[in-house]
């Protein structure tokens, strides 16, 4: 059996143990100071965190601080798990949300920013517990990020390998110093996002504990809410809205372009072909999507009532129907999942349309989850490629991006990745109807889940949420929220018997 450094594995465990358990104490802090009752419980959860913490930091003094890249696998999924299930003891020790399969999954939605929710009603949770939820979103989407720039890559798996080579972050085949100076920069360029959208929501006029959360519920693209009806609520209040859109897409950008952009090298965003085919797919999709409401659907809703929402119907306000469908199209796209409307019911058409856009994913190196605009292009590219090749058996014709020649071990793996991801989406429907579950619950379940986008189908539409489902549903639904956040590959090659082979 293969040797590993179990030492590290535990050392690093033992760190964002006490991560976690800081940012548990913060929302103490939040509870002190609304007195919501849930201050207790915070602190319990965060004290048995951060002396878990400590204690593997004491066990694994002296470690060997080498991680090799089969660690490297082992570290991104306990991580996650680690992170998932000490980050549900709030919830538990509080008592707002006393079941640990409940709790467990409202974390493990947090993390892996899907924002799927149990909670039948948000508006009576303490606002502390609301800050969590909005907490374990910020740091999974931020944690996203590092990932899929400075470790994906180095494993192999991630859809970075093909950024440009004036990217701050490390090479894509060996650990190098700057990764810290690379994951260092995004963190304040994410935390500066964050306040800044904070801040104009203020302005806009929501109150200023909604504007936090929804700035860190969106710039991790996550989706949880403070609202019952996410931000229908404000459906009388556009800029609120339209400000929302504004981070949405730029939460779904590369952030590494966005990083560039900052430091003044705008043209970048038009160098990239992933951000013209993302932004380009957002515009014709919205135009289609305001077409089809303008003249077919009923997007009123009356605010925090969401559960009122009228059948489909001739609506009329240009306006409005616009808006609504470029906020859902932007929300699915990027995987946000926050909700103005019930786009289930708009139409047929548009039903479809939105299932297919749970498969998109916005950018790499974004914190949005799904398949990823990268990936689709550059099976496109080399779909089209084989006609040629057939004529010309002979020839080399190597797939282009940005300009540049795609080595066939990417192009592979794509073509790997989509085809697990296809299987493990078709696995993961038949699971749900196995438990009774209706078909388009099922595949809106399973879409919705592996893409991390929230809102589904069926008995999960977006006037809805998770606590329907059976507690093994849950449990499922949980496992292919880590799948899709953590590209497949890292999680599922744990399972295989080579990987704990010695060679």
């Amino acid at each position: 059996m293969q040797k590993y450094n179990f030492k590290i594995i535990l050392q690093l465990m033992g760190i964002l143990l006490l991560f976690n358990g800081g940012f548990m104490l913060i929302s103490g802090l939040v509870s002190w100071y609304f007195n919501d009752g849930a201050l207790e419980g915070i602190l319990l959860a965060g004290g048995i965190t951060i002396l878990t913490g400590l204690v593997l930091r004491f066990i694994t003094k002296g470690f060997e601080k080498n991680i090799k890249k089969r660690e490297g696998y082992l570290v991104v999924t306990l991580g996650w798990l680690t992170m998932s299930l000490s980050g549900a003891l709030p919830y538990i020790f509080s008592g707002a949300i006393p079941s640990f399969t409940d709790a467990f999954f409202e974390t493990m939605s947090g993390y892996t920013t899907t924002g799927a929710s149990i909670l039948n009603d948000i508006e009576i949770m303490p606002e502390s517990i609301l800050f969590w939820r909005s907490t374990t979103h910020w740091i999974g989407g931020m944690g996203i990020i590092v990932l899929a720039i400075a470790i994906l890559p180095l494993l192999g798996i991630g859809g970075m390998q093909m950024f440009a080579a004036e990217s701050p972050g490390p090479s894509a085949d060996k650990l190098h110093p700057r990764i810290a100076d690379t994951a260092k920069r995004l963190w304040f360029l994410y935390f500066g996002l964050t306040l800044t959208e904070a801040l104009l929501l203020k302005l806009a006029g929501m109150g200023y504990f909604d504007a936090i959360n929804h700035a860190m519920s969106t710039l991790s693209t996550g989706g949880f809410s403070t609202k019952n009806a996410s931000i229908a609520y404000w459906n009388d209040q556009p800029l609120i809205q339209y400000i929302i859109m504004f981070f949405m897409f730029v939460a779904g950008t590369n952030f590494i372009l966005t990083y560039l952009a900052v430091k003044g090298k705008f043209g970048k965003y038009l160098e990239d072909e992933e951000f013209k085919f993302y932004f380009g797919a957002i515009i014709s999709i919205s135009v289609i999507a305001s077409l089809v409401i303008f003249f077919y659907a009923d997007v009123s809703i009356e605010p925090n009532e969401i559960q009122k929402i009228a059948h489909p119907k001739l609506y009329g306000e240009l306006e409005s129907s616009f808006r609504h469908g470029l906020f859902q199209v932007l929300a699915v796209i990027t995987t946000t999942g926050f909700v103005t409307a019930d786009f289930s019911i708009w139409s047929p058409f548009l039903t479809v349309m939105f299932f297919v856009m749970m498969f998109l994913g916005a950018s790499a190196g974004s914190t949005s989850g799904g398949v990823k605009f990268v990936r689709h292009i550059i099976m496109v590219k080399n779909g089209f490629l084989e006609f040629k090749r057939s004529l010309h058996p002979n020839a080399i014709v190597p797939v282009r991006y940005n300009q540049k020649p795609v080595t066939r071990g990417i192009v592979f793996n794509i073509m790997a990745f989509f085809i697990l991801y296809l299987i493990v989406f078709a696995i993961g429907s038949l699971v749900f109807s196995f438990m009774g579950i209706d078909f388009m619950t099922s595949i809106g379940a399973a879409a919705s889940s592996l893409g991390n986008v929230g809102p589904a189908f069926g008995d999960l539409s977006p006037v809805n949420n998770y606590s329907s489902l059976p507690p093994f549903g849950k449990w499922w639904s949980s496992m292919l929220m880590l799948f899709g956040r953590l590209e497949l590959f890292t999680v599922l090659i744990i399972f295989t018997p080579y990987f704990w082979r010695s060679n």
